[in-house]
């Protein structure tokens, strides 16, 4: 897909989406270890900790502690979606880590008006639950 400017501001870009975490220093091991992820910010202490993991090109993922444990994430956020190169290796690592999976990765054709787009995914539940989809181009 080709990026479209904002039509209010052409500077708008994604920056971050937050998780509360139940085991705070479990869900920061998934992201840098697992994930690959630098962690550019850390604030705070026990439940009040915070911190910014940079996913690459200045977009990040903040986690806090004090989540509460929960079955499954309920609420408007249906999941948040990483675009890399092989949706197959983070598939892997993140089973390797010991994360369930929701979808294993799969081949999609994306039928749109502006053209098909061909596409690899896979979805995973994170560390606190929450669904993470690998998407990759074709």
């Amino acid at each position: 897909m080709k990026p479209i400017n904002n039509s209010i501001a052409s500077s708008t870009q994604f920056h971050h989406i937050a998780i509360k975490c139940v085991d705070f220093d479990k869900s920061k091991t998934f992201y840098t270890e697992t994930l690959g992820m630098n962690a550019a910010l850390q604030w705070g202490e026990g439940d009040g900790r915070g911190c910014m993991m940079d996913i690459g090109g200045g977009t990040y993922i903040e986690i806090f502690a004090g989540g509460i444990k929960t079955e499954a994430p309920e609420n408007s956020v249906i999941h948040f979606c990483i675009l890399v190169e092989d949706c197959d290796l983070y598939y892997n690592r993140a089973m390797e880590a010991g994360c369930k999976s929701k979808d294993t990765p799969f081949d999609l054709v994306i039928n749109a008006k502006e053209k098909d787009l061909p596409i690899r995914i896979a979805f995973i539940y994170g560390p606190d639950n929450e669904v993470i989809e690998f998407f990759q181009y074709r």
